[in-house]
């Protein structure tokens, strides 16, 4: 890895810092770091840190050497959503396609605010997993807490913050027992903490189903969303133009060729993108 990337990761992870109470904090939030890593990247004592560990906390922290993230309409519209709920400490559900962005706008919103949190959601989590993903994202150790403990160290914790919000990306993996969290969360911090819910359309139509359904829990959670959800508009050709020319690719076939093949996905639009710069290479 070259020397400027590291220094652009290190400067990522100055900022990341800073959104922490302290620098232990934002080293506990992360996965695999040690506090004595962080250390010494940010004292620039790198020789004994592997690129696999830059890479590792670059990843962690949203911060990208390869890839340029552009602004699509997606992003704009879904980061106005989130500043508006971390400002008024609002509940919403945002929907859209898969490969629209959702994850990593959520990511770089996470990157340049204080006190705001993002859970990758997965269907294996149980209730503690969920409070001790919860509790490690915000940098604090649930070692040795119960559910219960966890639950009530979390509400206190983001009590005590200024204008934090929690993210649940993919929240339609998450199995009922622990999506109920949601409703616990809101009760014990309305007016004072952001919860958004941020999935694929999947997640809108298992509440509407479990509301037809009478399931418990379903009409409160759609309640607590404000009965709405908000949908996004789907990666559009002048993103994706813009993407191409900020990643290197202003061939009018090439990138006529990209929004050809990329079927308004993210994803596709990327792996098209890094065929024809190997290709140019």
């Amino acid at each position: 890895m070259e020397f400027t990337q590291k220094q652009q990761i290190v400067e990522s992870l100055s900022n990341y810092i800073a959104r922490h109470e302290s620098q232990n904090k934002a080293a506990q939030s992360l996965k695999n770091v040690s506090a004595a890593t962080i250390s010494q990247m940010m004292n620039n004592n790198w020789d004994l840190i592997t690129d696999d560990m830059f890479r590792n906390v670059a990843a962690q922290i949203g911060s990208s050497t390869e890839w340029v993230y552009v602004e699509t309409t997606d992003y704009v519209k879904m980061t106005l959503c989130l500043e508006d709920a971390k400002k008024h400490s609002m509940a919403m559900g945002i929907i859209g396609a898969a490969g629209s962005g959702k994850s990593q706008t959520a990511k770089l919103f996470a990157a340049k605010n204080k006190n705001a949190y993002v859970l990758s959601c997965n269907e294996f989590w149980n209730r503690k997993t969920f409070l001790t993903e919860l509790l490690t994202a915000m940098g604090y150790d649930s070692a040795g807490l119960t559910v219960g403990d966890m639950m009530a160290e979390v509400v206190r914790r983001l009590k005590a913050k200024d204008e934090p919000i929690v993210v649940l990306d993919e929240a339609d993996k998450l199995p009922d027992q622990v999506l109920y969290f949601f409703i616990t969360l809101f009760n014990a911090l309305e007016d004072l903490c952001a919860l958004v819910m941020c999935a694929t359309d999947h997640l809108e139509k298992r509440i509407r189903r479990g509301r037809k359904l009478n399931k418990k829990g379903y009409t409160e959670i759609y309640s607590r969303l404000g009965r709405k959800f908000i949908e996004l508009g789907g990666v559009t050709s002048t993103d994706v133009f813009k993407i191409c020319s900020a990643n290197g690719i202003s061939d009018k076939s090439m990138v006529k060729a990209v929004v050809e093949d990329c079927e308004n996905d993210l994803r596709r639009v990327k792996r098209k993108i890094h065929a024809f710069k190997r290709q140019m290479a």
